[in-house]
């Protein structure tokens, strides 16, 4: 007698999965994540196979290769064989080895600020939308507080609080204490709408029959919560997380471009960016590859957000 043929998995994630797969858009914005991420994991390795580091000054340790003027001597920039994307007007760094590194930098900031994100919005928003009463009450108050302020601005205006009161005069601030600043900022209001959406969704789930039974059996609030509740509000993290990550990208890059994100030497895009403007119209090539860049990075993930969102909504599941 032939064996029964086992079905695959109809769950939910499966189902996503197959989905998702079929998203040639979303598969492609994949592979572009994950070749950013590998580049910026490998960035020392590249370099080193390249033969360039992002803080040398290229430019004016060797004659010939910038002007009196600080530009590039050789047109485009001073792209070469040597140098594949050029060197950097004024200081001579090679700009792929500063685009590399500079990955690096937009990474572990937005990784980083991401991950604190999404373990304080999980934990705030299931919580209260698990308690209700006077706890939901006390935490919509806070959230609107909360968004009310302007991220931009108080980042803005932290940067001379700290140089001012944590770092002796005529010191430059620790790189340390640069990206702790901006992760934990970035944190600190990042967490609120999802935690707003983790309280709308578990509110709804409370009531259902599978959190009446568990509790009919005597589960305690610990086992409703971390058991019943948190399985089932994964996919609003997962489509936040992938659309929370570009967005801090583009806001350090902001910053930095401002002036108060991260400083020399630790290479950056936005800082990049706002050396390019100034030099935009003598060396425009210069501004083209790190402008471009944050682009396919912002915009691979971005469409990899919008992928997953549709891929976990059963209104579009197949």
């Amino acid at each position: 007698m032939p064996e029964a043929r086992t079905s695959p998995s109809r769950g939910p994630f499966a189902s996503a999965v197959r989905a998702f797969r079929r998203d040639r858009t979303g598969m492609t914005a994949l592979g572009v994540v994950v070749l950013c991420v590998l580049l910026a994991v490998l960035a020392p390795v590249l370099t080193s196979w390249y033969g360039k580091n992002p803080t040398e000054h290229y430019g004016q340790n060797s004659p010939g290769l910038l002007s009196a003027e600080g530009l590039p001597m050789l047109p485009n920039g001073g792209i070469s064989g040597e140098f594949w994307f050029g060197i950097e007007p004024g200081l001579g760094r090679d700009v792929l080895a500063q685009l590399l590194y500079g990955m690096r930098t937009s990474l572990l900031v937005a990784g980083s600020a991401t991950l604190v994100i999404a373990v304080l919005g999980i934990v705030l928003g299931v919580t209260v939308g698990y308690l209700g009463g006077l706890a939901d009450r006390a935490f919509t108050f806070a959230c609107d507080v909360l968004l009310a302020f302007p991220t931009l601005l108080l980042l803005l205006a932290l940067g001379p609080v700290i140089q001012t009161r944590f770092v002796d005069p005529g010191e430059n601030e620790p790189v340390w204490m640069q990206f702790t600043v901006l992760i934990l900022v970035f944190a600190a209001f990042g967490w609120v709408p999802l935690a707003l959406v983790l309280r709308t969704t578990v509110k709804s789930l409370r009531e259902r029959e599978f959190v009446e039974s568990a509790r009919a059996l005597g589960a305690s609030r610990r086992h409703i919560v971390l058991r019943e509740l948190l399985p089932n509000v994964w996919a609003p993290v997962l489509v936040h997380i992938s659309l929370a990550l570009p967005a801090v990208v583009t806001a350090e890059a902001a910053l930095s471009f401002l002036g108060v994100g991260i400083g020399e030497p630790v290479p950056d895009w936005g800082r990049m960016i706002s050396r390019g403007a100034e030099v935009f119209y003598d060396d425009p090539t210069y501004m083209v590859f790190p402008g471009a860049a944050i682009l396919l990075f912002v915009l691979a993930f971005n469409l990899f957000g919008d992928a997953v969102r549709d891929a976990l909504d059963p209104r579009t599941a197949r």
